[in-house]
């Protein structure tokens, strides 16, 4: 019965882990397919808040292959802690981001508007240093009334969310 449970406490996690990094995969995904294909130029904050996905899709293979492996169950549990915790501070950047496109706060000097890429071919290296991306106080689109910023904060707390429910049901 003892091993009955233990398993599936270690199934959790392992499917708790599994979710999560496939979540932050797609949230991610999703934001860099708006890059490229739907061609969104995203603005230092918008790329600021891609990085706790970035640094969490790794941590989450790892929780994965600690789970598949049957290390001990603390590791499993402690790895989703850290993407749940990685993901609480994508929210509350996203939620900065918004507060700043929202006219709540100001945001950080290097968020200023972008000028045109010249045509001249002359011109270009100087453009380089002085080209700069979108300003981070305009939403480039609003979905049902929010940004990406504030797609990414609900995104981003339901990630976390699995991760520490993940983490307590993880033997």
């Amino acid at each position: 019965m003892a091993l009955s449970a233990s398993a599936t406490h270690a199934r959790s996690g392992f499917n708790a882990a599994v979710v999560v990094t496939l979540g932050m995969a797609v949230t991610v995904g999703g934001a860099l397919a708006f890059q490229h294909i739907g061609g969104y130029i995203p603005c230092a904050l918008c790329l600021l808040q891609r990085d706790p996905y970035y640094f969490g899709i790794p941590v989450g293979i790892v929780a994965i292959a600690a789970s598949v492996l049957n290390l001990p169950g603390w590791i499993t549990r402690a790895l989703l802690v850290v993407i749940g915790v990685m993901m609480l501070v994508g929210a509350g950047m996203g939620v900065y981001h918004s507060g700043v496109e929202w006219g709540f706060w100001e945001g950080p000097a290097s968020c200023g508007g972008a000028a045109g890429v010249t045509t001249n071919a002359g011109n270009l290296l100087s453009d380089l240093n002085t080209v700069h991306g979108p300003s981070c106080t305009q939403a480039a689109l609003r979905i049902l009334g929010l940004s990406f910023a504030g797609w990414n904060v609900i995104a981003s707390l339901i990630l976390a969310a699995i991760a520490f429910m993940g983490a307590k049901k993880a033997a």
